[in-house]
């Protein structure tokens, strides 16, 4: 035999990086004054994610480099509430806020009532946050309330432009061209009534001392997450999920069930933030009983979603948009029902004051919230402006997220627990802060990774802009018509 190879070599096949998702289905007709309107809100709420991320990612950094910094202005007490009110007022509000402005009209069939409300409100509530950074960053605060730390003046100027807001929505639903009210709107809606109600009493100059304000202070905090950001996504979800699957919601009955239940149970769990403390043990039964009947929205909400998703695995493998709200309401069925049991006192215990509850705070704003954002956000835009974000980097952006994420909470939840039996078993408290050192640096690598993903996010919106971004033009761009999802039994 020859010792010569005489094997034809096969050619070689070239394999994608990524597997293809599939294009938009469609370019929306719309005016491209609304365009232009909601993607500057989407464009300012990425600026205020990218700097209030920043800022947290120097302070988890902190934990476990302490000495990083020492000037007043960098301290963790200042740049802590810098943080979250950034990230909760600027980011998370102006995002679903630009959202809503075109599912609202879109849902009611007739054009938003006023743009030129939607700017001026836009306008006060970056100037609120501007001005309440500045006011933190030089040591003035409301108080001690989480989230209250803005002086009244300066929410005032953000209460009046969730006031215009609210009026400028209902405006457009009142003149809706369907009979009946797009479940989405219900929960948008109230959202914007329910906070201007909640932002009005904490600021009540007679709740501002002793144990009253403390009182206040959960109804608040608690509050500002489920009858704020917890409807508003809800709602979005509610248009976003049939939309981008193009089929109907599951069941409309669950999506009233949940809504009503939603605002029964959640108004009165505010203190169970206060387990223990000296507020009254009859309102802190009240709250734990009330955590526990907040187990039925959820359920319910969870539920219409994900048997709205079932047999469509495939769709959503090949969407940008779809896994970010997959797993926006599977954690918010994780995030609300551990939420529930952290009520329960044989938990609380464990719990309170640990580093467990800093990992569930961020499970449910921003696993739960803030992916479901992400997801109406690569959904929508994409079809108003005719421009797809770069495939490789959305994948990067959720993986950096949802990666971030659980390395994140795993740390600060496993290490929470060991520090609260490590109180409960009479162990020093110095020897709680050493056991935590090495779940800080899990909280300073998943926060790393999460913070990355914000950049790859700003970098994707920016690809997604409108053409004509910076013209004033009200011209409509004629295309092919479509017809929008309604839920099982309603009208469309």
């Amino acid at each position: 035999m020859s010792g010569t190879d005489t094997t034809t070599p096969h050619p070689t096949v070239g394999r994608p990086l990524t597997v293809a998702k599939a294009r938009i289905d469609e370019i929306i007709d719309a005016d491209h004054r609304l365009t232009r309107l909601v993607y500057v809100y989407l464009a300012c709420a990425t600026a205020w994610l990218v700097f209030g991320t920043l800022i947290g990612e120097y302070l988890g950094l902190k934990f476990t480099w302490p000495e990083l910094g020492v000037a007043p202005w960098l301290s963790f007490g200042r740049l802590r509430p810098v943080h979250t009110n950034v990230v909760f007022w600027g980011w998370t509000s102006l995002s679903m806020i630009g959202l809503a402005l075109w599912v609202v009209p879109r849902t009611s069939q007739r054009a938003l009532h006023s743009l030129r409300l939607a700017w001026v409100a836009l306008g006060l509530m970056n100037a609120a946050v501007i001005l309440g950074v500045i006011q933190l960053l030089a040591g003035v605060t409301n108080g001690a309330g989480e989230f209250r730390e803005f002086v009244w003046p300066i929410m005032a100027l953000f209460a009046s432009g969730l006031v215009l807001l609210g009026y400028n929505l209902y405006r457009t639903i009142a003149r809706r061209g369907t009979e009946e009210i797009y479940i989405s709107n219900w929960y948008i809606l109230a959202a914007f009534i329910m906070t201007s109600i909640l932002v009005t009493i904490a600021y009540l100059p007679w709740f501002q001392y002793g144990l009253g304000d403390t009182v206040i202070q959960g109804y608040y905090m608690h509050q500002g997450v489920g009858q704020w950001f917890t409807p508003m996504v809800l709602g979005l979800t509610y248009y976003f999920l049939p939309k981008f699957l193009n089929k109907p919601i599951y069941s409309y009955s669950l999506g009233v069930l949940a809504f009503w239940t939603q605002v029964i149970f959640y108004t009165m769990i505010g203190t169970h933030h206060f387990v223990f403390s000296p507020t009254p043990w009859i309102l802190q039964t009240v709250a734990i009983v009330f955590s526990v009947g907040m187990l039925v929205p959820v359920f319910a909400g969870t539920g219409n979603f994900l048997l709205t998703m079932r047999g469509s695995w495939r769709t959503i493998t090949r969407s940008y948009s779809l896994p970010f709200i997959f797993v926006g309401v599977v954690t918010y069925f994780l995030g609300s029902t551990q939420g529930t049991f952290e009520a329960f006192r044989t938990l609380n215990r464990a719990w309170h004051f640990t580093d467990f509850t800093v990992g569930h705070a961020h499970l449910t704003m921003y696993g739960f919230v803030v992916f479901l954002i992400w997801g109406g956000i690569y959904g929508l835009v994409p079809r108003l402006t005719g421009r797809e974000p770069p495939q490789l980097l959305v994948g990067m952006h959720f993986w950096l997220a949802f990666v971030g994420l659980v390395v994140y909470v795993g740390a600060l939840s496993i290490g929470g627990t060991l520090r609260g039996l490590s109180w409960m078993s009479g162990t020093d408290f110095l020897d709680s802060v050493r056991l935590m050192e090495g779940y800080w640096l899990g909280r300073a690598v998943g926060g790393t990774l999460m913070f990355a993903s914000h950049l790859v996010f700003a970098w994707n919106l920016w690809s997604m802009r409108p053409p004509a971004l910076f013209a004033d033009s009200g011209t409509t761009v004629q295309r092919p018509p479509q017809v929008e999802p309604t839920p099982a039994g309603a009208t469309s």
